[in-house]
C-alpha cells in the first residue's frame, strides 16, 4: 500500500478547520509581534492559554483518521480496534508540538515532511504494535496535518510577512497541488490493477517501429525515450497571433486539444509519447510531467474501435475494444471512478481513419463522453482535410497543427536514425549533404515518415537516392519485398519464394479493397478470400501454396502488413496502402471511379498517386475529370481544383495544355483567405509558389494566409515569395515570417527576410545558435524569443549585448541561475514561459536594468522579495 493512497487523500476543506483548533487565536496586540514565536506557546492543548481539552484533542485525531479511512476505502482492511489505535497514535504525535524546540519561522523553513518526521521521532512509541497498513496511515495523516499546520503558521497576522512571504505563497500552492494530487490518487481498491494497466501501456507503446531498421544486425523497434523527437505545433494565441509550442506540451495548460497533421507527420507517435509519459509520471514525480501525474491513459485508435463496423465503445468497453489482454481484470466500476474524478487522459487517434460518413457519429460520441465526464484531458488527432475548421470548438477544444520538421529537426532525425542503425555519424552527414542538394528530397524530409524512408534507402542502396516521391515509394517497396530477405539471408531451399512483382500484385489488391470500402483494417478471412480470387489468374504463384499460406508469407516477409490482433490486418502505414491501392486502380482503368471519389479526404493521396502511376496519355483523363467535376459541383470545386494542382507535382510527363489549364483553375482560388485554405494550398507543393501573388491589393487576412501557405511549403524556393511581404507592418504576418525561419536555410532567409522585418512590437524567434549568430551579424535585435533549448553561454556569446531590451524565453532552459542575464545591460522586460511548477527568480537581482517580469500563471514563483521594488511582476 502506498502512503499517498492513504492519509494524503485528506482534502484541505476537511483538514484546515481541525488544524486551527490545535492553536490559540491571535489576541489583542498580535499584529505588533515582530519576531518568530515558539510553537509550544501557540498550542491550545497545554499551558496557560489552554482551550482544548484532552477529549476534544482526541476527537480531532479521530476525525482526521476517520476522514482518511473514508476517502480511501480502507475500512475493510483495518479493523475498528486498529483504527482507534491509529487515532491515538496521531494524537500522541501531534502532542509533540507542545514540546518541540522550534519557532514558527523555523518550522515553515523546515517543510511539512521534515516536521512530520520530527514529530514521529519525538514519540516513537506511538506506533508500537500497529500493522504496516496502520503505520502508513498514521504517517500519511500526520504528513497532511503538518502541511496545513505550516500553512496556518504562515497566514497568522503575527507571522513575519516580508521574510517569509514567498515561502507562504509556496505553501499555499503546495496545498492546492496536494488537493489536485489527492483528486488524482486512485482508491486502494483500484491501485493494484492500475499499476498493472500502466505497465501494460508502457510496454505496449514504449517502443517505436523505425522504418528500414530490419536489415542485418538491426532491430525494427527502438525505445521511445531514445527515438522520440519533440516536434513543434502551431496554433493561434490570444489576440489571433500565431504561436508555436513543443507538441508534447500541447496539454500543458490545455484540457482539450484537436491536433491536425498530414500523413506521417508524427500524430500517432505523439499519442504514444503522451501515454508512456503518463505512466512514467505515475512512477516518479517529474516536475516537467506534473500535468500528467495521476492520469490514466486510454489510447483509442479509431480504426480499431470501429473494426468490422462495430459501434464506438462505451467507457466500460475501452480496454476490450483495443484488445487489452487484462481488460477482464478491471475492477467493477473502475472506469467510472477514473473518469468521474477527472483522471482520464483520452487519446483518440485518427478521425481521418473513419469513413467520412461516420465522422459525425464520432463527434456525437465525443460530445456525449465529454458531457458525461467533463473534467478529463483530451487529445484528438486527424489529417487536416478530414474535418473542417473548428470541428470541436463547441466542446472547447484548442486546435493545433503539427509543423513540418525544421532543418535542425531533420538533421537530428537523420543522426538518430543512423545511430539506431549502427551506421555511424559520417554516413548521416553524407546523407544530410545529399538531401540538401536535392530540393525535392529536402522538402520530403520535413515529414518524419518520408525522412525515415530516405534514411533506409540511403543505407540499403549505398547512397543512391531517388528524385521523386513515386521513385521513393518504388524503391522502398523493392527494399521491403525482395532485397530484405536476400540481404538477411533468409532464403533456403525449402523457403516459399514469390517474386517482387507478384507480391506487389497481391498486396495491392488488398490495398484497393480497403480503399474502396473506406477502411484501414480488414479481417484475415477477407484477406485470404481476396488472395484466393487473385490466385486464379496467377497460376505460377498458386503453385507455391494455397491462399492462407501465401497470406502468412506476405504478413511475415513483406514488411508491409501487420496483424495488431488476431484475425485483423492492416498496412504498416496508410501511405503504403494509398500508394498500392492507387496502382491497382490505374491498372484496372478505374479513372472515373477515382474522380467520383476524389472529393473524399481519404482519397486525396490515392488520387495523387494515381496520377503518378498513370501513363502520360492517361493523366489528362484524370486531371480533366477533376476539373470538370469541380466545375459542375460548386461545393467541392475548391478542393478538386486544388487537388488537381497538387497532382502536377507527381505528373512527370503531361500535356502542356492540361498543365496550363490546371494552373489556371488553381489561380482562381488564390489568394487563400483562411488558415484551412492556406493549409490546402501548401499541399499543392512548390508548383503553388508560381501562383502566389505579392501583397499588393490583398487585405490583411489574405496576405497572412498567403505567407502561411508559402511558409508551409518549406523549400528555399519559397523565400522569394516570402520576401515580398517583408515590408509589412502587420504584426501577425511579421510574427509568422519570424516563426518560419527554422524551416529554411539560416543565412539565406536572414538576408532576404529577417533582416528586413519592421521591429516594432515583434519578437524575433530563434531556434538555434546559428540563427542567433546570424542576427548578430545583422546588427542584433532589441526583442528576442528563445524557442529551443540553447545553452545560456551560447546565448550570451552569440547575442548582441547592448541592444537586447526584451527577452522572451519560451522553453525550459537548463540553468540553475538567471544571473547570466546580467550580461545584457539594457534588458528591461523578461518573459519566462515554463512548464515547471516552481521557479526561483532571486538570481535576477543581478540584472540591474530589469523593470518588468512576466511568468506563467501556473508556476509558483520564489525569490521575488530579492528583486527591487521597481520591478513589476506579472503572472498570466
Amino acid at each position: 500500500m502506498e502512503p499517498v493512497g492513504v492519509g494524503a487523500r485528506l482534502a484541505s476543506s476537511i483538514v484546515v478547520p481541525l488544524v486551527k483548533k490545535l492553536f490559540v487565536s491571535d489576541g489583542p496586540g498580535a499584529d505588533l509581534v515582530d519576531r518568530p514565536v515558539r510553537i509550544s506557546s501557540l498550542v491550545s492543548f497545554q499551558g496557560e492559554k489552554r482551550t482544548l481539552s484532552d477529549r476534544e484533542f482526541q476527537k480531532i485525531a479521530q476525525e482526521l483518521v476517520r476522514q482518511a479511512i473514508q476517502s480511501t476505502g480502507m475500512s475493510e482492511r483495518l479493523p475498528a480496534y486498529e483504527q482507534n489505535a491509529v487515532a491515538n497514535a496521531v494524537q500522541h504525535s501531534l502532542s509533540s508540538l507542545g514540546r518541540i524546540h522550534m519557532d514558527d519561522v523555523q518550522a515553515v523553513q523546515l517543510g511539512h515532511l521534515e516536521l512530520s518526521r520530527q514529530l514521529r521521532a519525538n514519540n516513537p512509541a506511538a506506533t508500537v504494535g500497529l500493522s504496516s497498513d496502520a503505520v502508513l496511515l498514521h504517517a500519511s495523516v500526520l504528513d497532511t496535518a503538518c502541511l496545513h499546520i505550516l500553512h496556518f503558521f504562515s497566514t497568522r497576522s503575527s507571522f513575519i510577512p516580508r521574510t517569509l512571504l514567498e515561502q507562504s505563497r509556496r505553501l499555499a500552492e503546495i496545498s492546492s497541488r496536494i488537493d489536485l494530487l489527492i483528486m488524482r490518487t486512485p482508491s486502494p481498491a483500484d491501485g493494484d490493477f492500475e499499476k498493472r494497466y500502466l505497465q501494460y501501456v508502457a510496454d505496449k507503446h514504449g517502443k517505436l517501429s523505425i522504418f528500414g531498421l530490419d536489415l542485418p544486425s538491426s532491430t525494427n523497434s527502438w525505445p521511445l525515450d531514445v527515438a522520440y523527437l519533440s516536434l513543434e505545433a502551431t496554433g493561434t494565441a490570444t489576440g489571433g497571433m500565431p504561436s508555436v509550442l513543443p507538441a508534447d506540451q500541447a496539454l500543458a495548460g490545455r484540457d482539450r486539444v484537436l491536433l491536425r497533421g498530414v500523413a506521417g507527420s508524427g500524430k500517432t507517435t505523439l499519442v504514444q509519447w503522451l501515454a508512456v509519459s503518463t505512466t512514467r509520471a505515475a512512477r516518479r514525480l517529474d516536475e516537467r510531467l506534473l500535468y500528467l501525474h495521476g492520469l490514466v491513459p486510454f489510447v483509442l485508435p479509431l480504426r480499431s474501435l470501429t473494426r468490422g463496423g462495430s459501434p464506438l465503445p462505451l467507457p466500460d468497453q475501452f480496454l476490450s475494444s483495443v484488445g487489452c489482454p487484462i481488460a477482464h481484470a478491471q475492477p467493477i466500476g473502475w472506469y467510472d471512478r477514473v473518469l468521474t474524478s477527472g483522471r482520464g487522459l483520452m487519446l483518440v487517434d485518427g478521425i481521418d481513419e473513419m469513413p467520412e460518413g461516420e465522422r459525425e457519429d464520432a463527434r456525437i460520441w465525443l460530445r456525449d463522453l465529454i458531457s458525461a465526464y467533463p473534467q478529463n484531458q483530451w487529445v484528438v488527432t486527424s489529417r487536416p482535410s478530414a474535418i473542417e475548421e473548428n470541428w470541436l470548438s463547441d466542446e472547447k477544444f484548442s486546435e493545433l497543427d503539427l509543423a513540418p520538421m525544421s532543418r535542425d529537426d531533420v538533421a537530428s532525425f537523420i543522426k538518430r536514425w543512423h545511430e539506431a542503425a549502427g551506421s555511424g555519424d559520417a554516413v548521416a552527414k553524407e546523407l544530410l549533404y545529399a538531401v540538401r542538394a536535392k530540393p525535392e528530397l529536402d522538402r520530403l524530409t520535413t515529414n518524419p515518415l518520408m525522412c525515415a524512408l530516405i534514411c533506409a534507402l540511403n543505407r540499403a542502396r549505398r547512397g543512391y537516392l531517388p528524385d521523386s516521391r513515386k521513385e521513393l515509394y518504388d524503391a522502398a517497396l523493392s527494399m521491403l519485398l525482395s532485397r530484405r530477405d536476400r540481404e538477411r539471408g533468409i532464403y533456403k531451399s525449402d523457403t516459399m519464394r514469390i517474386s517482387e512483382t507478384h507480391q506487389v500484385q497481391l498486396i495491392q489488391k488488398l490495398a484497393y479493397w480497403l480503399i474502396r470500402n473506406g477502411r484501414s483494417e480488414m479481417s484475415a478471412e477477407d484477406a485470404v478470400n481476396l488472395l484466393s480470387q487473385a490466385l486464379t489468374a496467377m497460376p505460377r504463384v498458386a503453385e507455391v501454396g494455397e491462399a492462407r499460406k501465401i497470406y502468412r508469407h506476405l504478413l511475415v516477409r513483406s514488411g508491409l502488413l501487420i496483424e495488431p490482433s488476431d484475425n485483423v490486418m492492416h498496412f504498416i502505414h496508410r501511405t503504403f496502402q494509398d500508394y498500392l491501392g492507387a496502382k491497382a486502380a490505374v491498372e484496372d482503368l478505374d479513372f472515373d471511379f477515382i474522380v467520383s471519389n476524389a472529393h473524399l479526404d481519404q482519397w486525396e493521396d490515392v488520387v495523387r498517386m494515381s496520377v503518378a502511376h498513370a501513363r502520360p496519355r492517361e493523366r489528362p483523363r484524370l486531371l480533366n475529370g477533376l476539373l470538370e467535376r469541380g466545375d459542375s459541383v460548386q461545393k467541392i470545386r475548391h478542393r478538386l481544383h486544388l487537388l488537381a494542382a497538387a497532382c502536377l507535382d507527381d505528373a512527370i510527363e503531361l500535356d502542356p495544355t492540361v498543365r496550363e489549364e490546371v494552373q489556371h483553375r488553381a489561380s482562381k482560388l488564390i489568394p487563400p483567405r483562411t488558415t484551412g485554405q492556406a493549409r490546402a494550398l501548401a499541399e499543392v507543393g512548390p508548383v503553388a509558389l508560381e501562383l502566389l501573388p505579392g501583397p499588393e491589393g490583398l487585405n490583411q487576412d489574405e496576405a497572412f494566409a498567403t505567407v502561411l501557405a508559402a511558409a508551409r511549403i518549406g523549400t528555399d524556393a519559397a523565400i522569394p515569395v516570402l520576401s515580398r511581404y517583408r515590408a509589412s507592418r502587420d504584426l501577425r504576418l511579421r510574427t509568422e515570417l519570424a516563426m518560419s525561419w527554422s524551416r529554411f536555410d539560416t543565412d539565406h532567409y536572414a538576408e532576404e527576410v529577417i533582416g528586413h522585418l519592421y521591429e516594432d512590437g515583434l519578437y524575433f524567434i530563434v531556434s538555434s545558435v546559428q540563427e542567433l549568430q546570424s542576427l548578430h551579424r545583422l546588427g542584433g535585435r532589441s526583442s528576442l524569443k528563445i524557442a529551443s533549448a540553447i545553452d545560456p553561454e551560447e546565448i550570451v556569446a552569440s547575442c548582441g549585448r547592448n541592444g537586447l531590451v526584451n527577452l522572451w524565453i519560451a522553453i525550459d532552459l537548463q540553468c540553475s541561475s538567471w544571473e547570466w542575464l546580467s550580461a545584457f545591460p539594457c534588458l528591461a522586460d523578461l518573459r519566462l514561459d515554463t512548464n515547471l511548477p516552481h521557479l526561483d527568480v532571486s538570481s535576477l537581482k543581478a540584472v540591474k536594468s530589469l523593470r518588468n517580469l512576466q511568468i506563467s500563471a501556473a508556476t509558483t514563483v520564489a525569490g521575488t522579495e530579492m528583486l527591487p521594488d521597481y520591478v513589476v511582476i506579472q503572472q498570466k
